[in-house]
């Protein structure tokens, strides 16, 4: 089989071969040391909201001289936007695939002397309104000389390589349509903390159990938790007894014993666990908790019940509380409004790290959330060590400067040229089983996406590896055992079956799409049946684990978004597959039900429900495709595109009534990749919407999908959503269907833990809360009094105790900004979590004073503004007055 030459090597292989002045090692480091390179706004309004114009400008601070005309240097970008210029200042840009652009100078060159600047200006698609979408470490090459990363791109520090946005066509996304965001100051901010303020006293905070329970009786009196106590617990919890000890003692230092409850524990204080089935009617995951000053009693329908009991109660010790605890004496009565409360987490795109994932499932579980929706591979990156196919991780699991792709992925998303770069790396085998123990013994699911067949494009390329590596070993094989003149011959027929095993491409398919994300080779093959051999391999392998675990393979979500138009129609293969008339396949879109039916039914085999994206589920914007063609009992399907204006947010409801088992993921309340606020240095894209902070989330309403249409995309309010759409929304018919709902992280524009987890938290705990607990204000007409002040015991909780707890946990978090307002010769500052510490600096943030009270301060004063947590994390600083 003779693969098309990489699209990439044809591009070096082509690149001017002018060389005679070509630059050496020591001058390729020494002009990206010392250039520096920036990225400019220059104007959102250019054309509509189609493009904007952006700039590169190069301050050449080095010694060496780019030479004028053709030559052999290239200067590499991370661009999420594709670039459409084509040629400016005697320079070609091109679009290499993805966020990958290369400029290659032409023969119009002038050249670059040292101490000269160069700007390039450039048409890009759609907007620009965060820092976090211009990507770091771009990168300079010579011939066959290493690259070298432009050292003030070689940071998370926006500032070092993207300019300020200031202008209002730098800040807003554009003007036709108008842009009505209100872009957020210290102003804005001040008058959203003081709008329907409830003010919630400190011993209401700390009792504020998250979630919320659906029935809690306060009495008199507290009971004092310490070292005197003891546990007697029912004997199928001794695996909950031992993580609520460990953490008792790792958070608190509450050392306490435990005993099965047939030993007798005497007169001494006890905490007494059972299980009972009938509880709450058998509800699953129910419970009671009791306190008393003597005994506290937790009851569940099950083992989950009494470990989310333990969990409120853990809820209720007070944050810097170390060798014992004061607890409020109550009873509580508690079970959750859905079996399905999640979280999605996207480290396909980047990699963040094992203790990332360790975190984040133990924080799930603090909350009483239960799934975790791993999406682990990706087009730019595979992250899970599978038996077999070492090439997923070994390629698939790395990002660098191979154009040919054989030791790695093209690099994307800022990781620059190295495989050193960030966002690289794998979850090794037994690294996944130990998460799977941690999971289970938490009581949380954890269901892997394998995504296919799009968003593929990092198992594609490595099994392409795997084909070239085998190729060569099995020629290498044959050259040493065959000496005659027929040798060569003889190489031509080796059986190249095993090499072909898993492959996911037709080598003869001349399909031409581009994807949403601006890739040309994604798609696995859905006509070519090595496409489902790695599929049932990848399960296969994926069972053994959960099996070493100790827990079953139950879920496993198989992607099915975002497709390129276009893809396998040039496939000879699938167009024998159309010539076969007795397979029910007769053209291009047949192709996605036919890959979707028979991964379904090799999961079903396999004992294992699938999961999709609701766009994968999809003939077109109404119609599914058939409940009744898939031989699932249960087919999940998340639903995101909740764009009201799009004309698709009703999909919720419709593929519940046509059968499928659907999870409310919607983007507008539930993308926690998307900025906390309007402001151009929070990290995120913004695609559903500008901005979602805690308290949107926490506003979400899952029982009334419709009841959520607050404004389109532009920021216009939403009055009449049947008006907007243009048609009937159906009503839910099969409210049984709707299985939960799940925050979603992506992480195209968040590299590190820190990042990820600061995007996470604190927003996750609204979706437990929402998830959990349904509130009395929920309703098509929402009880907007009653809501205040459930978002003002919820966000006083966070701000008293939450944020402290979760920090000693090791979850770096984003601490809402202060708002701010200078009145009467005072500033009057406020937050949006109470109780969290805000302070003031009069001096350009040289010294900072803890805001108590109300400051005097002169009318026209530029003051400093930030929250803080502890000694190490701290808010963005806003200024009032500007």
């Amino acid at each position: 089989m003779d693969f098309k030459k990489s699209l990439f090597a044809v591009m070096l292989a082509t690149a001017p071969l002018m060389a005679s002045a070509a630059l050496t090692q020591s001058q390729v480091d020494q002009f990206a040391k010392d250039t520096e390179l920036l990225f400019s706004v220059e104007d959102n309004f250019r054309n509509k909201d189609a493009g904007f114009l952006g700039k590169i400008t190069l301050n050449n601070g080095s010694d060496v001289a780019l030479p004028a005309g053709e030559s052999d240097w290239q200067l590499y970008i991370h661009s999420v936007r594709k670039i459409s210029t084509e040629h400016v200042a005697g320079l070609n840009i091109e679009h290499v695939n993805g966020d990958l652009h290369r400029i290659v100078p032409t023969s119009s060159f002038k050249g670059l002397a040292a101490g000269e600047s160069l700007e390039l200006p450039f048409d890009a698609q759609v907007w620009i309104v965060a820092y976090s979408d211009f990507m770091p470490r771009a990168f300079f090459v010579s011939g066959k000389n290493k690259p070298a990363v432009f050292a003030n791109t070689d940071t998370e520090d926006f500032k070092q390589y993207v300019t300020p946005f200031t202008r209002e066509n730098q800040l807003r996304r554009y003007n036709e349509p108008k842009d009505l965001s209100v872009l957020a100051t210290a102003k804005v901010r001040f008058k959203r903390n003081s709008t329907d303020k409830v003010s919630v006293s400190k011993e209401d905070a700390l009792k504020r159990i998250i979630p919320k329970p659906r029935k809690v009786d306060f009495n008199r009196g507290s009971a004092t938790l310490n070292n005197n106590w003891q546990i007697s617990y029912q004997g199928q919890l001794k695996h909950e007894v031992m993580v609520f000890m460990q953490d008792l003692q790792d958070d608190y230092g509450i050392s306490l014993k435990a005993q099965p409850d047939h030993i007798n524990v005497g007169k001494d204080k006890v905490i007494r666990l059972k299980v009972d089935p009938k509880l709450n009617n058998a509800k699953a995951e129910s419970y009671t908790l009791e306190i008393d000053d003597e005994v506290i009693t937790i009851v569940g329908s099950d083992n989950a019940g009494v470990f989310y009991a333990m969990q409120s109660l853990l809820n209720l010790i007070p944050a810097n509380s170390q060798g014992s605890a004061s607890l409020p004496q109550l009873e509580l009565e508690d079970s959750p409004r859905y079996g399905w409360r999640g979280m999605h987490y996207d480290n396909g795109r980047n990699y963040h790290g094992k203790e990332a994932m360790f975190k984040l499932v133990e924080q799930m579980a603090r909350y009483k959330m239960n799934k975790l929706h791993w999406h682990f591979s990706e087009d730019e990156g595979w992250r899970l060590e599978i038996p077999g196919l070492p090439e997923l991780t070994d390629v698939g699991g790395y990002r660098c400067f191979d154009l040919e792709e054989r030791e790695c992925l093209l690099t994307q998303l800022g990781t620059g040229p190295f495989k050193s770069g960030s966002g690289n790396g794998y979850l090794k085998r037994d690294e996944f089983v130990e998460l799977l123990k941690f999971a289970k013994d938490r009581h949380i699911q954890i269901i892997p996406e394998v995504e296919g067949p799009g968003h593929a494009r990092a198992s594609i390329k490595a099994m392409e590896a795997r084909y070239h590596n085998m190729l060569e070993e099995a020629q290498k094989a044959a050259k040493n055992n065959i000496k005659t003149r027929s040798a060569n011959k003889e190489i031509q027929h080796i059986d190249m079956g095993p090499a072909t095993q898993y492959l996911l491409t037709d080598p003869k398919d001349t399909s031409v799409y581009m994807t949403v994300q601006n890739y040309k080779d994604n798609s696995m093959n859905v006509c070519m049946d090595s496409t489902y051999a790695f599929l049932d391999k990848v399960t296969y392998e994926l069972q053994q684990m959960y099996r070493e675990a100790g827990v079953q393979l139950k879920n496993l979500h198989i992607g099915g978004d975002e497709v390129g138009a276009g893809s396998w129609i040039g496939s000879p293969i699938c167009q024998a597959l159309f010539a076969d008339p007795n397979n029910g396949v007769a053209g291009p879109a047949d192709l996605k039900p036919y890959f979707t039916q028979r991964v379904a039914t090799l999961l079903e085999k396999r004992g294992i429900s699938p999961g999709i994206w609701e766009d994968g589920i999809m003939y077109d914007r109404e119609n599914s495709f058939k409940r009744d063609e898939f031989p699932n009992k249960t087919f999940t399907v998340n639903t995101w595109d909740n764009i009201w204006e799009w004309g698709v947010a009703d999909r919720a409801y419709r593929l519940a009534n046509a059968g499928y088992q659907v999870v409310l993921s919607h983007g507008t309340h539930l993308y926690f990749d998307h900025p906390y606020e309007a402001s151009p240095a929070e990290r995120g894209y913004y695609w559903a919407t500008r901005y979602t902070d805690t308290k949107k989330a926490f506003n979400y309403m899952p029982d009334d999908v419709y009841a959520n249409a607050d404004y389109t995309r532009t920021r216009e309010p939403i009055v009449n959503l049947e008006a907007l759409v243009g048609r009937p929304l159906p009503k839910l018919e099969k409210p049984e269907n709707i299985l939960g709902m799940q925050g979603q992280v992506w992480s195209e524009t968040i590299r590190t833990e820190e990042q990820v987890l600061a995007m996470i938290f604190p927003r996750i705990l609204s979706v437990a809360e929402r998830a959990w607990h349904k509130a009395d204000w929920e309703g098509e007409k929402v009880d907007s009094t009653k809501q205040a002040k459930d978002w003002a015991e919820f966000s006083s909780a966070v701000g008293l105790k939450e944020l402290d707890k979760l920090a000693k946990d090791g979850i770096n978090l984003n601490l809402p900004v202060p708002g701010g307002v200078i009145e009467n010769g005072k500033l009057y500052a406020n937050s949006a979590f109470a109780y969290l510490s805000i302070e003031y600096s009069l001096d350009n943030g040289q010294s900072w004073q803890t805001y108590a009270e109300p400051v005097k301060v002169d009318n026209n004063a530029k003051v400093a503004l930030r929250t803080r947590l502890n000694a190490k994390q701290t808010s963005r600083v806003t200024v009032v007055g500007e």
